[in-house]
């Protein structure tokens, strides 16, 4: 019996662990902080009465660190597992939204918050470097291929959960607390703890490949600056980088100054051009219900461009992710207070940007594709965060000059600059379409 039971024990130690117990937990905890940094931030700040024109402006350097991620992460892959990283990010993204909740309360607390919101960024960027390496060293390529539709599914959970049910919990406790900032502490607190939670079940659960152990390079650290160099210069002197570049920066212009407009457009009140929802409806029109348009948006678009190719949707998702943006010249020409109308409208408004974006990352993938195509599509990356974080940073200062139905026609202005960088890139007519024995 003791040997038996002995051989019990190791040939459980040695079983490995299941897929399901880690995945959605750990692309849930990646798409979390990305929301918090970027949508919550901005409804909170607006509550507590932070103009506009300091929200856009500020809030749009939190993206700078998915912006320099690639500068960094030849450094993730050089110093510890990705494992160690995953959860040592899961730790600080914890502790720094425990320090948000903290400082809530407090005098200064829009420039102490920032400046924590800006680790806690760092630290969700970092996270994502080591989640995804992790994700190709731990699974096998059959597995990477039958995951990846649950890791996705995961993330938009998690934007769901972020933009809506935590949202929808402020707003309770604003009415519950009879104090905005005691409502958002409070909201912070709980994120905070869900995280520690995090940290604590994938230090247990992530399994140990050796895969993860050996990809760990030994190379001095000039070497690897030296490669990354060869790699960001090989980056700029592929075919058409120049249109390339500007379409990852202009495609998202209009999006890129709605985005951080929508959430204080539904909070102020009519008086100042807004609908004056409440934070909990807001919660379930923009977090919950603008969602799901973005989802099943994205959902058609991918089976649209795996039909006929990019090349063919191309102009039907750029025209999508521009049309769609005048529900808003609606809703603030007519600031309508049915929340049927609102949900509507924001809903159409999702959904086109959700189909029009598969255009955008098709063609992220499209351009990155050949040698260092990880390499490459991580600088891609990049640019698309820079090509929403400059444009949202004087968004809010052009609205507060213009008011709400100006500034919603100059997005769709803009809008024009995303057809005209479409007309000018070169992509081949099959890429992205299926063969006929994968449609069969």
């Amino acid at each position: 019996m003791g040997v038996a039971g002995t051989q019990k024990n190791e040939q459980m130690k040695t079983k490995p662990t299941s897929p399901w117990a880690w995945i959605p937990s750990l692309y849930f905890a990646e798409g979390l902080p990305y929301v918090a940094v970027m949508t919550i931030s901005v409804i909170m700040y607006k509550k507590l009465g932070i103009s506009n024109t300091d929200i856009a402006l500020y809030t749009s350097w939190l993206y700078l660190p998915w912006v320099i991620k690639p500068f960094w992460s030849p450094f993730v892959d050089a110093l510890k597992t990705k494992r160690w990283w995953i959860t040592i990010m899961q730790l600080l993204v914890g502790a720094g939204l425990a320090g948000i909740a903290f400082t809530i309360p407090t005098t200064h607390f829009f420039q102490t918050t920032l400046a924590i919101f800006w680790l806690v960024a760092f630290s969700s960027a970092t996270h994502d470097i080591a989640a995804d390496g992790f994700y190709m060293l731990a699974l096998d390529v059959k597995d990477q291929a039958l995951y990846v539709g649950i890791r996705s599914t995961f993330y938009r959970v998690a934007t769901i959960a972020g933009q809506g049910l935590l949202v929808i919990l402020a707003g309770e406790l604003e009415t519950h607390t009879k104090s905005i900032s005691m409502a958002w502490s409070i909201t912070f607190y709980v994120l905070a703890g869900l995280f520690i939670a995090f940290y604590l079940y994938h230090s247990y659960i992530l399994p140990k490949p050796k895969s993860d152990a050996e990809n760990v390079t030994k190379k001095e650290v000039k070497v690897v600056l030296s490669e990354f160099i060869s790699t960001f210069s090989s980056f700029f002197s592929k075919k058409q980088a120049g249109i390339a570049i500007l379409f990852m920066l202009l495609y998202r212009l209009p999006e890129a100054q709605l985005v951080k407009l929508i959430n204080p457009f539904l909070l102020d009140p009519l008086n100042k051009g807004g609908l004056g929802l409440s934070t909990a409806e807001v919660g379930i029109v923009y977090g919950t219900v603008g969602i799901l348009g973005l989802t099943i948006g994205g959902i058609i678009g991918g089976i649209c461009a795996s039909k006929g190719g990019l090349q063919k949707w191309l102009w039907p998702m750029a025209w999508s992710i521009s049309l769609t943006c005048i529900t808003f010249v609606f809703l603030a020409f007519v600031q309508p207070q049915s929340l049927i109308i609102i949900n509507a409208c924001v809903f159409v408004e999702q959904f086109g940007y959700g189909f029009g974006f598969t255009a955008y990352m098709l063609y992220l993938i499209y351009y990155a594709k050949g040698e260092h195509k990880t390499s490459h599509y991580a600088i891609c990356t990049a640019f698309m965060a820079l090509g929403m974080m400059l444009p949202g940073m004087f968004a809010g200062w052009l609205q507060d000059h213009i008011g709400y139905r100006y500034f919603f026609i100059w997005v769709m202005i803009c809008c024009a600059a995303t057809i005209a960088v479409c007309a000018f890139v070169k992509i081949d007519p099959e890429y992205g379409k299926k063969s006929e024995e994968e449609i069969k």
